[in-house]
């Protein structure tokens, strides 16, 4: 990435509300993303590369977007690891608010693509389980909201 795009990157994740269209939509995934991807108390190699491959696949020709998703994706994760403003059950509670007043997002809920991190933690028997029952949380989520 060069720095003209890294810092339209940051420029754009700072002001997303004002400048990033549809930015309810990229909030609500990387808190899905973020979801996952917290528990394990730091993002692996392995899940950044799983997240980059992601957030390429929903923005495949958005290339900006997609970054920006992998950086709001990055500011939830540390937020909840550094303890900062949020805790897992609170992102956790904040999707459902957010599949209550938005029904429609659950159509965003991508399951395959959230078991990819179950992966990076196969070694850690504890995190694999909470990824587990966060993963089938949503997917009961999907379940209650599907129009």
């Amino acid at each position: 990435m060069n720095i003209i795009t890294f810092l339209k990157i940051r420029f754009l994740s700072f002001f997303r509300d004002i400048f990033v269209y549809h930015t309810s939509s990229l909030e609500f995934r990387a808190k899905l993303l973020a979801s996952v991807i917290a528990i394990n108390h730091a993002i692996s190699d392995c899940e950044e590369e799983i997240l980059k491959d992601i957030a390429k696949k929903i923005y495949k020709n958005d290339p900006a977007r997609s970054h920006l998703l992998v950086q709001v994706t990055k500011e939830y994760v540390n937020k909840i690891i550094e303890k900062n403003e949020l805790d897992i059950n609170a992102l956790i509670k904040n999707i459902d608010n957010t599949l209550k007043s938005s029904k429609r997002f659950a159509y965003k809920i991508n399951i395959k693509e959230l078991k990819r991190f179950l992966k990076c933690s196969e070694n850690d028997e504890e995190t694999n389980t909470i990824q587990q029952r966060i993963i089938e949380f949503l997917q009961l989520e999907i379940k209650e909201y599907s129009l």
